[in-house]
C-alpha cells in the first residue's frame, strides 16, 4: 500500500495541496498520513507564566483539527485511510523529520506563490521540504483554471536518462495516468533541430513510452520540443498548453548534494506557473540502507 505524507497548516494553499492530491485519482487504497506543524516563536515563550501561550497553542490545535475535517471531507469520495498528524517546531525541519520516521512514498506540500515573483520564492516550508526530503515530493501550486477542468493536463518530462525514466515509472506506478490527459515531452537542443538523427531518436523514445501509456491513460500524447535551454523549453511548453502537473526525475543524492536541486529541476519548481512532481524514484527506507552502506564502509 502506497503511504503519502501530506502537510496541511489550515491556509488555502495546503487546502489546496488536498484538493489537488484527491483530484490525482487512487486506482488503489492509499494511507494518508495527514501532519499540521505548530510552530511558537521564541518572543512568545515568554508568555507561558500568565497562560497566554498556553491559550494560542490549544487555539493552534483546535484549528489543526477543523483543518483535518476539511481534509476529510475532501478526501470522501477516495479510497484512502487518513490520520492526523499534529507536531510542534519549525514547519519544514518537523516535516523532514516526519518523513524519516514514517518513511512515505510521497510527500505533498502546498505552495503559496503563484505570481511570477511568488513562484520563485516559492515560499519557505515546501522550498525546505523539496529539497531536504530524498524521497519523492509534490509541490502544488493554486491554479484556478485546474480546477474548473473536468480532468487535469500532466506533463511528464522525458529524456533517455535514468532520472528521467525513473521519472515516467514513479508516475505510472501512482496510477495517476488513468484519471488525466498525459503528454510525454522531451526538450532536445535547438542545435541539434537540424540533425535528423537526433529529433528522429527523441521522436522514437517518445513514442515508446507513449504506447506504454495507451492501455493505462485517459489520453497521451508525446511532443518533441527545440529549446536552448531544456527548463526554459519545458516551462514555456507548461505555459502555452496550460499543463496542470509537470513530473520531473531527479536522482537522490546524499549529503550536501542533496541541499541543491538539480539544475533544471530547480528552475521548473521556480517558474513552471504548474504543480510539480520531483520524482526521485524510491522510498525512504532505500535511501536510509544507502546511507548506512556509505557509513559502514567509511569506517
Amino acid at each position: 500500500m502506497k503511504k503519502i505524507l501530506l502537510t496541511i497548516d489550515g491556509s488555502d494553499a495546503s487546502l489546496e495541496a488536498a484538493r489537488f492530491l484527491a483530484r490525482l485519482g487512487f486506482h488503489e487504497e492509499v494511507e494518508v498520513d495527514v501532519v499540521t506543524v505548530i510552530f511558537e516563536p521564541p518572543s512568545q515563550k515568554g508568555f507561558l507564566v500568565d497562560g497566554w501561550s498556553k491559550a494560542w497553542l490549544e487555539r493552534k490545535r483546535e484549528k489543526a483539527t477543523r483543518s483535518f475535517k476539511n481534509v476529510q471531507e475532501i478526501f470522501r469520495d477516495c479510497k484512502v485511510e487518513l490520520r492526523h498528524l499534529i507536531r510542534d517546531g519549525h514547519p519544514g525541519e518537523a516535516i523532514v523529520k516526519l518523513a524519516n520516521e514514517l518513511q512515505p512514498d510521497l510527500v505533498v506540500v502546498g505552495a503559496k506563490g503563484h505570481s511570477a515573483v511568488g513562484r520563485i520564492l516559492l515560499g519557505s516550508t515546501s522550498d525546505y521540504v523539496a529539497t531536504h526530503v530524498p524521497i519523492s515530493v509534490l509541490v502544488v501550486r493554486p491554479n484556478e483554471d485546474s480546477g474548473r477542468r473536468q480532468h487535469l493536463r500532466v506533463a511528464i518530462g522525458c529524456e533517455p536518462s535514468p532520472p528521467a525514466e525513473m521519472a515516467f515509472e514513479e508516475f505510472t506506478q501512482l496510477g495517476w495516468a488513468s484519471e488525466n490527459d498525459v503528454q510525454v515531452v522531451e526538450v532536445t537542443d535547438r542545435a541539434s533541430f537540424e540533425e535528423s538523427s537526433v529529433d528522429q531518436a527523441a521522436k522514437e523514445f517518445l513514442d515508446r513510452l507513449r504506447d506504454r501509456l495507451v492501455d493505462v491513460s485517459r489520453s497521451t500524447q508525446a511532443q518533441v520540443i527545440h529549446s536552448d535551454h531544456i527548463g526554459d523549453g519545458l516551462v514555456n511548453y507548461i505555459e502555452s498548453n496550460q499543463v496542470d502537473l509537470v513530473v520531473v526525475g531527479e536522482t537522490s543524492r546524499g549529503g550536501f548534494e542533496r541541499l541543491v536541486l538539480g539544475s533544471t529541476t530547480r528552475f521548473v519548481l521556480r517558474h513552471a506557473p504548474s504543480s510539480v512532481l520531483i520524482a526521485r524514484g524510491r522510498s525512504m527506507e532505500d535511501f536510509q540502507t544507502e546511507q548506512m552502506v556509505h557509513q559502514t564502509a567509511a569506517t
